[in-house]
């Protein structure tokens, strides 16, 4: 057996070869620097640098990763945002015991050396020379601070991060020479300053101010003497010093800190005991990030602003610049909503619809003239779909927006055919025939095609006490399909559509709507409820339409403002055809389908919609300041609303007047209250011609079993009785809404519609 070699197994002659081959790669690095060696001691004259290239801005002032805060209109915070969990604090903000403990532990010689420092690294040549591996480093914290603003910068992006962190000659002279700059213009305190803003603490938490707060609940300037080391001992390892995980580990790395803080000078040997005995206290505090975290269920209108903010050319020319100033955060984004509206809108969806409820709900309101999107809610909670009737699809919004196909919209789409009609001239008393049931006309004429009713479809009322012939303001009060069939028959199909274009109507998937009588009139195609809060919103607005906006104004890190996207207003149609649907839309929540969605004490109006098979409810209404819209249905469209339990209520049909139109109204009353209530302009719209009252004892005017008929049966379009299940030959007809026996044209109306 021979000698025991010493060196981890090295002969002398072995540890004298890797002494000279590590001695020369320092060499290279001095020689790469191009430094005289008073330059290496940061000691170097005025004009040592004048050959580096100009130092990147980014190392004076990190575009650092931080917090982003979304606002209401009134300035409250709505939910914080992050790539990465950071709040920027000044060096007077953080503790000295901190400021102290990292530089014992990470470069104890700060504050004698420059930039480099040439003694560190000759006792780590001479420590991994004799050891035979590289046991001890040399990086200055000057250096580690260059090394880690440049991780910064390559975020996610796996090619900028090897680059950053690669073990290259090339890379570590490119460091070094950056770091002589840093140190000549910024100084040892704000390089500390910047490097406790920068450092990974673990636990998801970047910078010291977040690392105080993840760990011990409380902002960094009140750190004590064993939290700074603690903190300050995870930076090298953050995983294995990770004291949630491992609290040994974590705990000895802290007393190595105190020693080493004994050591230069900066605690008593006694104050390093004391604190050495002492045991880890966490008082730990989970980051609240993301959309998930929004008050007053605004979660989705959080994830509406982030996506409005990501697909608008005013923050970056391309989605891959917003997406990195997204995430580099440190914004301020005050949006439009009201919290009055907000708060309003999710009580009345929640007292409506509940969340375990086979159905959901969405509502939507916007300012008429601003397009400011006030409120956005639905009853199914904003989160992760492995949860019960939790989703992160937003209802109320299409696609693009909220990743939802919108929905059928039913008979809220009659009033664009009535704009359309009253804009080519027709007048306000027009008169169709409206039978009970027809096939659809053909042909129609259209922008680009003719229909002509191949099939031989037909079309019919909701009953069939419903009988022309009608004029327009009955017709639309009762929601009469056959009339407006008629009418888009006389006007063709493409003043529709050019109207529905006027008014930023599109499906769900961003098409236009389809060019065929059953969209255009019975409102088949789906749409989402913005679309709709802002179309009709033009009504109110006497015609003018604004493109919807969540965003208010945004602050950068440094308080600068940055431009935000405006809404664009345009006239959709003349003043005069606005009051008209104004005047026409009262009617119906004042006499009308919508009557149980009126709101008392202010101008409103409004439409309801039911699809068939009563998969989806709509009831879409306005004051002249505010406009909403409500969807009620399946989202899967797999559910038909008859004799369903909704929100704790027995429905045996459920229409647009029945549920959409009471979410409507409370949702309103609590968004307005307190506020003005100005009027519509109204205009005068003629009744139409007179109806024969029918003979109270023809039996066959009113459907047995069905609800509508005589004068007084139904409801405004409800059963009599809602909830209660009466035998046929008592719902619906009847003077008293009683026998069915007097099928004539007052009673109610379910909507197809």
């Amino acid at each position: 057996m021979g000698k025991k070699l010493s060196g981890g197994g090295l002969s002398p002659t072995q540890q004298a070869a890797k002494f000279l081959g590590v001695s020369v790669l320092s060499g290279a690095v001095m020689a790469g620097i191009a430094l005289p060696a008073a330059g290496v001691f940061g000691l170097a004259a005025k004009g040592s640098v004048e050959e580096f290239d100009e130092i990147p801005a980014n190392l004076q002032q990190p575009p650092l990763m931080q917090r982003t805060t979304i606002t209401d209109a009134n300035d409250n915070p709505i939910a914080t945002v992050f790539a990465r969990d950071r709040t920027l604090v000044d060096i007077k903000n953080i503790s000295p015991y901190m400021q102290k403990a990292i530089v014992a532990i990470e470069d104890s010689r700060f504050y004698e050396h420059g930039a480099v420092d040439l003694k560190g690294i000759l006792r780590a040549l001479n420590e991994n020379a004799r050891s035979g591996g590289v046991s001890q480093g040399a990086s200055t914290l000057t250096q580690q601070y260059v090394k880690n603003v440049f991780v910064e910068e390559a975020m996610d992006d796996p090619a900028k991060f090897r680059e950053a962190t690669q073990q290259t000659l090339g890379r570590k002279i490119r460091e070094l020479k950056f770091a002589i700059q840093v140190e000549e213009k910024l100084g040892k305190k704000k390089i500390l300053e910047n490097y406790l803003n920068i450092t990974f603490f673990g636990q998801q938490a970047y910078g010291v101010e977040a690392a105080a707060q993840r760990y011990f609940s409380k902002p960094a300037k009140d750190l004590n003497l064993q939290e700074a080391a603690l903190l300050a001992g995870i930076v090298q390892s953050p995983s294995r010093y990770d004291p949630v995980n491992d609290e040994q580990e974590a705990k000895k790395r802290r007393n190595v800190v105190l020693q080493r803080m004994v050591a230069t000078g900066d605690i008593s040997q006694q104050e390093a005991d004391k604190a050495k005995a002492s045991d880890i206290k966490l008082k730990v505090s989970k980051p609240k990030n993301g959309c998930i975290t929004a008050t007053n269920g605004a979660g989705f209108f959080c994830d509406y602003v982030k996506r409005a903010f990501l697909d608008s050319p005013t923050f970056g020319d391309t989605r891959e610049e917003r997406v990195e100033k997204w995430n580099r955060g440190g914004l301020r984004i005050k949006t439009t909503l009201d919290p009055q509206a907000q708060e309003s809108v999710q009580a009345s969806l929640k007292d409506h619809v509940y969340q375990k409820d086979s159905v959901a709900a969405a509502a939507t309101i916007v300012e008429p003239g601003s397009g400011k999107i006030l409120a956005m809610g639905q009853s199914r909670p904003y989160g992760g779909e492995s949860k019960k009737n939790e989703t992160v699809i937003n209802y109320s919004v299409d696609r693009r927006m909220g990743d939802s196909q919108g929905f059928p919209t039913g008979s809220t789409f009659k009033p664009f055919v009535a704009a359309a009609a009253i804009e080519q001239g027709k007048p306000l008393d027009q008169v169709y025939p409206a039978p009970y049931e027809m096939p659809y006309p053909a042909p129609i004429s259209g922008c680009d095609s003719t229909y002509n009713n191949p099939a031989g479809d037909t079309v019919e009322n909701e009953n069939e006490s419903e009988v022309g012939p009608y004029a327009l303001k009955e017709a639309m009060e009762k929601s009469v399909n056959t009339y407006f069939v008629q009418m888009i028959a006389d006007i063709g199909m493409c003043p529709v559509l050019e109207m529905t274009k006027k008014l930023h109507v599109t499906q769900g998937d961003g098409k236009p709507i389809t060019e065929q009588p059953s969209p255009l009139t019975l409102g088949s195609d789906s749409i989402s409820p913005l679309t709709m809060a802002s179309a009709y919103a033009t009504f109110a607005n006497r015609g003018t339409y604004c493109s919807p906006v969540a965003i208010e104004s945004i602050t950068d890190a440094n308080g600068k403002s940055l431009e935000v996207p405006k809404s664009t207003c345009e006239q959709a149609m003349s003043v005069q055809t606005a009051d008209a649907i104004n005047s026409l839309l009262s009617g119906v929540v004042d006499s009308g389908t919508g009557a149980k969605a009126g709101l008392s004490g202010r101008d409103n109006a409004g439409k309801t919609g039911t699809t068939d098979s009563r998969k989806n409810a709509w009831f879409v209404g306005y004051t002249p300041n505010m406009s909403g819209a409500v969807w009620v249905g399946s989202p899967t469209q797999s559910v038909e609303m008859q004799n369903i339990t909704i929100g704790g209520r027995f429905h045996g049909k459920v229409f647009g007047g029945e549920v959409p139109g009471p979410i409507w109204r409370d949702a309103m009353s609590g968004a307005l209250e307190g506020k003005d209530a100005p009027q519509f302009n109204r205009v005068h719209i003629p009744d139409g011609p007179k109806k024969e009252k029918p003979d109270d004892d023809h039996e066959d005017d009113g459907k047995p079993g069905r609800p509508g008929g005589g004068d007084n049966g139904g409801n405004d379009g409800e059963e009599p009785f809602p909830g209660i299940s009466l035998p046929p030959d008592i719902i619906g007809g009847g003077d008293n809404g009683g026998n069915g026996n007097g099928g004539g044209n007052g009673g109610g109306w379910p909507e197809p519609r």
